[in-house]
């Protein structure tokens, strides 16, 4: 019997397929194969539980050490949402390395605000957006969720100050504001993550475990 609170592969597959607009959950050959490139490249990735580097103390997927190829693996909602995270991050272009690295040095931050959003009620968080509060045409989206959690990633990619991605945990958007659209030419995804972790958490739960599931 699966524990609960966890979940097969599968049943993340079809979760995440149906926030995609599929309402037939059945997941697409594309949205399989980025999934398992995401779990894959964790798997792959160096991992030393004593360092003092985060990306390379832990998993961004899997729950201690990730399991061989081939074994039915169980996730955490957490990981499930991470693993949508990831597939957003691809979605912007943003390396599929840098992607896991990210996930893996923010898991204990992202991990605890996933608690964190959960415990909130998801008809108050989503009050504004259902009262006709949605933004106006060149307004940002995520404006309309009451105290968000964003994750943000950068890049300036035009100068040779910071050349590499970056990616942090705002809470207010003004903060977010000045730290990634200060400077011209900077490129920047936002990401908010207290609907999302809402919205996946219910299809989660409408989701079956199927007899046999993949790692």
């Amino acid at each position: 019997m699966l524990q609960k609170g966890f979940y097969k592969r599968g049943q993340i597959e079809e979760a995440i397929a149906r926030l995609g607009g599929d309402p037939s959950a059945e997941p697409s050959t594309e949205l399989l194969t980025r999934i398992k490139r995401l779990l894959d490249t964790d798997r792959a990735l160096e991992l030393s539980p004593n360092s003092d580097h985060a990306e390379a103390a832990g998993h961004a997927f899997f729950s201690g050490r990730s399991p061989g190829k081939g074994t039915e693996v169980r996730f955490s909602g957490y990981e499930a949402f991470a693993v949508m995270i990831g597939l957003q991050m691809l979605n912007h272009n943003w390396p599929q390395k840098f992607v896991v690295e990210t996930l893996r040095r923010l898991r204990p931050r992202l991990e605890k605000e996933h608690r964190k959003i959960l415990r909130r009620d998801p008809a108050k968080l989503l009050k504004q957006e259902q009262s006709g509060g949605r933004p106006r045409a060149g307004e940002l989206g995520l404006a309309v969720v009451p105290s968000p959690v964003i994750l943000v990633i950068w890049s300036d990619q035009r100068t040779a100050e910071n050349p590499a991605p970056a990616a942090e945990i705002f809470y207010e958007l003004e903060d977010a504001y000045r730290r990634t659209l200060e400077k011209a030419g900077r490129s920047a995804t936002w990401i908010e993550l207290t609907r999302s972790a809402h919205l996946l958490s219910e299809q989660l739960s409408r989701s079956a475990p199927r007899k046999r599931g993949r790692s």
